[in-house]
């Protein structure tokens, strides 16, 4: 757990891998140190990763707005970042 959440300055950094073009957005587990996200969506034009925050946002209790892509907007290995009030959501996840 420790790799996938970083917490700095009221934010929460979650390293996350994720799988594009599944059949349910979903959270499958750890893996590579990462917090395993599939998504139902394809990698095309933003879409996965739109899916990727709203279901953060939804799944995290927080506002769509604060669920901010800092790193790997066209990679699979990607850093977004939440409030640090999602941190007892976070920890029951992971």
């Amino acid at each position: 757990m420790e790799k996938q959440l970083n917490i700095k300055n009221d934010l929460i950094q979650i390293e996350i891998k994720a799988v594009p073009g599944s059949s349910k957005t979903e959270i499958a587990g750890i893996r590579d140190n990462r917090l395993c996200i599939r998504i139902a969506a394809a990698p095309e034009d933003g879409k996965a990763n739109a899916v990727l925050c709203e279901f953060l946002a939804k799944t995290l209790g927080c506002p769509k707005r604060d669920v901010v892509l800092v790193k790997g907007e066209k990679s699979r290995l990607k850093t977004v970042t939440v409030p640090s009030s999602c941190e007892e959501k976070l920890k029951g996840i992971i």
